[in-house]
C-alpha cells in the first residue's frame, strides 16, 4: 500500500503532461508536414519552410492559422485534428529554423485603390499566381511544374491565405520580395508605396468575391463504386476487361488480390484485380499531381462468394479530396462516370 501511495505521488509529482507527454515539435512535424515541406524543411510539393527570407517574411501567428485553415484545394490541407498545444509545437519547431529576430505584424487593414491595384496586378502579378490570384498550376514537385522554378506561386485568392496573411505581411512581401523565389521587390521594380497599398487592397478584395474553383472539393456520393454482377466470376472478368476497351482504356493484366502477399498455393482465386490503362489520363493525371502515381493504374475488384459476385472500384473522386487539389476536380469526374459506366456495362 505505501508503494502504491508512493508511486502516486511520484507521479502527481512528475505532472500529468509528463507522464502522458505530447509528442515534440519535430515528432509532429516529421508525421504530419515532412512529407511535403521536407525534413529540414527544404521543401518539395509544400513551400521550403526554412528558406531565409520566408522566415524572415512571415508571423508565428501565420503559421498557427495556415496550420489551421490550410489551403483549401491547394494541397495543403486543415490540420483542424490538431491540438492548440500541438500546433503550437510545430510552431516551434519551424520557427527554430528562423535565424534573425522574429516579425509580427498589425492587424489593422491598409487602405488603397482596389481598381488600381486591379491594374497593377494585371500587369505584374498574373504571370505567376493566376489571371483571377488562382495560384500556379501543380503541387511543387518538378513533374507538375517547370525545372527552373524553385517553388510555386502560392494561391492569393484562397480562403485560406486570406484569413492567415494580414495587410500589413502582404505589403512587406510585395516590398522586399522573396529571395530564392521568382518573387521580386516591387520598390525595386519601380513601383511607389503607394502602389503596393492599391496592390494589397485589391488582394484583400478578394474576400468579397470567392473564386469556388479553385477551392472546392468535389464530393463523392460514396468511397466505393460497387455493383452486384448476375454472373459468375469468370464470366464477370471477360466482361470487365471487354468494357474496359470499349471506354477507350487498354487492358493491362489480371491477378488476384492476394498476388505477392501470400504463397501463389494460398492465394484466394474468387478475389481478383483487373488492371487497366488510359496513357492520356495518366499523363494528366501525373502533370497536375505525380502523388496520383500510387493509385495508379487503375483497378476494378472482382469478388465471389457464397455465390454471389460483386465488381467494385475506388471512387476516384475520393483523390481530389484525398489530396485537397481542386486541378484535380474534372478529371476525377471523368474517371469516375468511366468506372462507372464499365463496372455498369460488365454487370448489365
Amino acid at each position: 500500500m505505501l508503494l502504491r501511495i508512493t508511486a502516486l505521488l511520484l507521479f502527481v509529482g512528475l505532472g500529468v503532461s509528463q507522464a502522458w507527454a505530447l509528442p515534440t515539435g519535430a515528432q509532429l512535424y516529421a508525421r504530419n508536414c515532412a512529407s511535403c515541406h521536407g525534413e529540414k524543411g527544404d521543401g518539395g510539393i509544400g513551400v521550403p519552410l526554412a528558406l531565409v527570407s520566408f522566415q524572415a517574411g512571415i508571423s508565428d501567428d501565420y503559421l498557427r492559422k495556415t496550420i489551421h485553415y490550410g489551403r483549401p484545394g491547394r494541397v495543403m490541407p486543415a490540420f483542424s485534428s490538431l491540438s492548440q498545444d500541438e500546433v503550437e509545437a510545430i510552431v516551434r519547431y519551424v520557427r527554430a529554423w528562423n535565424k534573425g529576430p522574429s516579425v509580427t505584424y498589425p492587424p489593422q487593414p491598409i487602405a488603397g485603390d482596389p481598381s488600381h491595384g486591379k491594374q497593377l496586378f494585371e500587369q505584374y502579378c498574373v504571370a505567376c499566381h493566376g489571371v483571377n490570384g488562382e495560384g500556379a498550376k501543380g503541387t511543387g514537385v518538378t513533374f507538375s511544374r517547370p525545372r527552373d522554378l524553385p517553388i510555386m506561386a502560392p494561391a492569393l485568392h484562397n480562403p485560406g491565405f486570406l484569413a492567415a496573411a494580414p495587410d500589413a505581411m502582404i505589403k512587406a512581401t510585395l516590398m522586399n520580395g522573396r529571395a530564392g523565389t521568382p518573387m521580386q521587390s516591387y520598390l525595386k521594380l519601380g513601383l511607389k508605396e503607394k502602389d503596393i497599398d492599391d496592390l494589397v487592397s485589391y488582394v484583400r478584395s478578394f474576400e468579397t468575391q470567392p473564386l469556388g474553383s479553385s477551392a472546392a472539393m468535389v464530393k463523392a456520393e460514396t468511397p466505393v463504386i460497387i455493383r452486384e454482377s448476375p454472373y459468375d466470376l469468370n464470366t464477370t472478368v471477360e466482361r470487365v476487361k471487354t468494357a474496359v476497351t470499349t471506354n477507350n482504356f487498354f487492358y493491362g493484366r489480371v491477378q488476384t488480390l492476394e498476388y505477392g502477399m501470400t504463397p501463389p498455393a494460398n492465394e484466394n482465386p474468387n478475389q481478383v484485380i483487373v488492371y487497366f490503362c488510359n496513357i492520356s489520363m495518366l499523363n494528366q493525371a501525373l502533370a497536375i499531381d505525380p502523388r496520383v502515381g500510387m493509385f495508379l493504374p487503375c483497378r476494378i475488384s472482382i469478388f465471389e462468394k457464397n455465390g454471389k459476385v460483386q465488381v467494385m472500384s475506388v471512387n476516384p473522386k475520393v483523390l481530389s479530396r484525398l489530396f485537397n487539389n481542386s486541378e484535380l476536380n474534372q478529371l476525377c469526374e471523368e474517371l469516375e462516370k468511366s468506372y462507372t459506366a464499365i463496372i455498369e456495362e460488365a454487370t448489365l
